[in-house]
């Protein structure tokens, strides 16, 4: 595809997509499959991209659009679709909860599945340029008309319809941008944040929970994973919330890694850091000529990090809603809103619903959270952090988990009053305004529910 390329170093296209990760590629990638010229930078060279710090778990049997070869995407990239429970570890009687997850999710080669995502991405008909680092958008009168990059070592101006931002967490165009003529969302702080580091070891022998993924708190709110891409390679990592005092990373790591005799003899193939949202997605994603995806939109599940289906969906839903603006002529705030409306709706009404459970971890301390969450059934637990973002109980169950709280009561009532009050914050998201004239109201009722929840748990007001 050609593209328009003047002495003075600027290029045109219809949409241009900041980021190659997952939902930047999906995003360029449907919007090629609807006819748009699309160039997507990437600041990688062609052969690092995809490289991206990621716990590789995929729980459930996520689906991707279908803009992209799916089914070579899974089998080049997906290396262990086995995976059909948990491992919760009690890190203080190293005692062990299993949990089925009730479906089979995968582990994957986040790097190869990177380097598969973006050689779709090109077949789909975007032009891809690599080693190109985007330092700030251009904005003239207030909408977005494109952004500053350079390619190579050259100044390049993009200049585009709508810019997708799939720049990744705490996106360096957003500090760039003024939005202060759209409702999209500034309220957005480091301490919403999680910092991250991973490894990916090969073992000598294969591992006995290779269908499995591992969970086990530390300190600081975090939780150190061990996911398996096969029996014998395990991505390991760990994390720790902003709002919490700094962890050493790495040395944490590596004294759990110790402690462990599957691991003896083990070899580091790569490691890396990240920064990672845990909180719930922007209210509002959208601004004229300009909307963000994936981490860049705060598009995770804020318990775990995870976020690579909805990624996916959000980079979809927002280049067909850019498609349409841009063949209506119209890519105004209005023009764009549909987006958020599919986003908070779907996938995000339920990361909304876990992030009161985050909330709710920074008021208790790490003993207090252990002797709950040890004590809940699976499945409880499938539900208030992997797939419904509420709970529900049994009065039987409810009795026996009683007995084995003792000294945690207090704890316990609180998360079952929070449960309560995510059922309603999900209500609440569902009537998501469909135009930004009732965002304003929709905002206020769901900041009532949040009221309550900081006062039920004590918690500092996270937003």
């Amino acid at each position: 595809m050609d593209y328009t390329r003047m002495a003075s170093g600027i290029e045109t296209a219809d949409v241009v997509v900041v980021g190659g990760g997952t939902a930047g590629c999906f995003a360029a990638a449907t919007a090629a499959r609807a006819g748009l010229e699309v160039v997507l930078l990437e600041r990688k060279s062609a052969e690092q991209a995809g490289y991206i710090a990621c716990g590789d778990g995929i729980k459930g049997t996520s689906k991707f659009p279908d803009v992209v070869d799916c089914d070579r995407l899974r089998a080049e990239a997906f290396t262990n679709d086995s995976i059909g429970r948990g491992i919760f570890e009690n890190p203080r009687t190293g005692e062990t909860l299993e949990i089925e997850f009730g479906e089979t999710g995968a582990v994957v080669d986040r790097y190869r599945y990177g380097q598969v995502l973006l050689d779709e991405t090109d077949r789909a008909g975007a032009e891809i340029h690599y080693d190109t680092v985007v330092n700030d958008v251009i904005q003239p009168n207030g909408r977005i008309d494109g952004v500053r990059a350079i390619r190579e070592g050259d100044p390049v101006d993009y200049e585009a319809e709508v810019v997708i931002d799939g720049a990744g967490a705490l996106s360096i165009l957003q500090d760039k941008a003024d939005f202060s003529g759209s409702a999209f969302d500034t309220n957005v702080d480091y301490s919403q944040f999680c910092s991250a580091y991973r490894e990916v070891l090969e073992l000598p022998e294969p591992v006995e929970w290779d269908d499995a993924l591992v969970f086990k708190p530390t300190e600081e709110l975090g939780y150190l994973w061990y996911f398996p891409r096969s029996g014998t390679e395990i991505n390991v990592g760990l994390g720790f919330q902003m709002t919490e005092e700094p962890m050493k990373l790495v040395d944490v790591l590596a004294d759990d890694i110790a402690n462990r005799p599957e691991f003896d003899g083990a070899t580091v193939e790569n490691k890396l850091g990240a920064t990672l949202p845990t909180r719930r997605p922007y209210d509002s994603a959208v601004h004229p000529g300009y909307m963000a995806v994936g981490d860049a939109a705060a598009h995770v599940n804020p318990c775990t990090g995870g976020g690579i289906p909805g990624a996916a969906m959000a980079g979809h839903w927002a280049a067909e809603i850019a498609a349409e603006a841009i063949a209506d002529g119209d890519v105004s705030e209005a023009s764009l809103w549909e987006y958020n409306h599919r986003v908070q709706t779907d996938f995000g009404k339920r990361f909304a619903a876990m992030d009161l459970y985050n909330i709710f971890g920074t008021a208790r301390g790490v003993d207090s959270l252990v002797s709950v969450i040890t004590s809940l059934p699976g499945e409880q637990i499938v539900d208030a952090i992997g797939k419904k973002g509420t709970i529900e109980m049994s009065f039987g169950l409810t009795l026996e988990t009683l007995l084995k709280t003792v000294g945690h009561w207090g704890a316990l009532y609180d998360l079952y009053t929070i449960q309560k009050k995510a059922a309603t914050l999900k209500d609440v998201y569902d009537g998501y305004p469909d135009d930004p004239a009732r965002y304003d109201g929709w905002q206020k009722e769901r900041d009532a529910v949040m009221e309550r929840v900081y006062e039920i748990t004590g918690a500092e007001p996270k937003y």
